[in-house]
């Protein structure tokens, strides 16, 4: 468990908090580059870390992210005028380029030079891989992007969703493999999948023996179950300062992708989830092909981007009949997908868990060690200036997870070692050896 003290130390984020400053020390995804769709296309509320912030594309493509407020006397620039290389303020004129720069003053004199001295709250962004990436921290040049295949690669995609939770909570759930076997997979059976997959191990013995190491940026962990005749199988994941993860289905070795959890606020989060994968069907936006998720329409208020239609207010449409028969992949929840299952438990805990409350097992090893490692990087930020792992170092995120079979006794940190790399091919590797699962 966790201290008042310490769970507070990781669950804020607003400017000023510690977690939030270290948040400030990496590229973030802000937003899907579809959000902001042609240039000179209307300027998007965007919350990050409990900032009020405001989106727009240029004239020239270029996107812009800067404070709400116009620097003048305060108007959100969210009612502003995108046109012509910049974002004009409705109140008075006052037009502001990508980098916060005053590029028109109408309201003063020609003669005036003072637009040359304002200047608006303004944060460097990038795009790729579908993502708007941006930088809201100090340093006059932000360190490099994080080295994510799942971003990088040809075919690159992403989509999103929004949770009304702290990030912490979220995160905590992607890195927690023990639940799989019961919130996921429940109401399947071993006889529903291929005899001697990754699936069928996972199912004939739903607990595991957990170990979880350090890792340039931020841990690994491994799940060991026993398998064929002198085999084990191993279910390995990843997690990477300051919030990105890589869970472990499918085969070691050819997963390109991971999720990111970003603080929209304490209490609210956008997930990200980024792959090199062919699009799933569902939504009803303008990306819908590659979201698996049915989204309420897109309001213009601080929380109205990617909200999922099931939400705990209408209890995430829980089908109790499903539930009692408990058959297939939603029976054990009546929850219909994986994604809102998870969503389901973990807005279940309220907007921040006081972990004071907890009771930690042997499965929660990664939880523990994720814990650890991320206090005492806020810690050495706040006393020393310590820079948090990743940060100048964007190799750190060349990394893979999934399933693997070991002969049984191997120490798997070495066995795993080249499995575990990105940006590697591995024509031999069969993924159907997963399972459906």
């Amino acid at each position: 468990m966790l201290s008042q003290e310490e769970n507070e130390l990781i669950t804020r984020v607003g400017p000023g908090t510690p977690m939030g400053n270290l948040f400030r020390e990496y590229w973030l995804p802000a937003l899907l580059s579809e959000e902001l769709p042609a240039p000179d296309s209307d300027p998007l509320r965007v919350m990050m870390l409990g900032e009020p912030l405001i989106a727009f594309r240029d004239t020239q493509g270029k996107v812009g992210l800067m404070a709400h407020n116009c620097p003048h006397r305060g108007a959100s620039l969210f009612f502003g005028r995108n046109e012509e290389g910049g974002l004009r303020c409705v109140y008075h004129g006052w037009k502001f380029d990508t980098e916060g720069h005053c590029v028109d003053m109408p309201n003063e004199p020609a003669e005036s030079d003072f637009k040359s001295k304002v200047r608006a709250v303004a944060y460097p962004t990038q795009e790729r891989g579908g993502i708007v990436w941006a930088y809201l921290g100090s340093r006059p040049t932000p360190p490099a992007l994080p080295d994510l295949e799942g971003n990088m690669l040809p075919g690159a995609q992403a989509w999103a969703y929004q949770q009304s939770a702290n990030w912490f909570q979220i995160l905590e759930g992607h890195i927690d493999t023990a639940h799989v076997s019961f919130l996921h997979y429940g109401g399947i059976q071993p006889e529903d999948v291929p005899t001697g997959s990754f699936s069928d191990y996972q199912l004939r013995q739903r607990s595991a023996h957990f170990e979880a190491i350090d890792t340039a940026g931020g841990a690994a962990y491994a799940a060991r179950r026993p398998a064929g005749p002198g085999q084990t199988y191993w279910r390995i994941a990843q997690w990477l300062f300051p919030s990105f993860s890589m869970a472990p289905p499918g085969v070691l070795g050819l997963g390109k992708r991971n999720a990111c959890e970003v603080p929209l606020d304490d209490n609210h989060t956008l997930t990200y989830q980024m792959s090199v994968a062919r699009g799933r069907p569902g939504g009803n936006g303008p990306n819908a092909s590659m979201n698996p998720i049915p989204m309420e329409p897109r309001s213009s208020d601080w929380h109205g981007r990617w909200r999922p239609i099931v939400q705990p207010e209408n209890d995430f449409l829980i089908d109790r009949e499903a539930q009692r028969t408990n058959k297939g992949a939603t029976g054990y929840t009546g929850i219909s997908g994986i994604a809102m299952q998870d969503a389901a438990v973990t807005t279940s805990m309220g907007p921040i868990y006081d972990r004071r409350q907890e009771h930690l097992g042997t499965s929660d090893v990664m939880v523990i060690r994720v814990r650890r490692r991320l206090i005492q990087a806020i810690q050495a930020h706040e006393k020393f200036g310590t820079l948090p792992p990743g940060v100048e170092d964007p190799s750190a995120y060349r990394v893979r997870s999934g399933g693997v079979f070991l002969p049984e006794g191997t120490e798997w940190v070495d066995a795993t070692r080249e499995l575990r790399k990105a940006f590697v091919e591995h024509a031999d590797l069969d993924p159907a050896l997963n399972g459906p699962l």
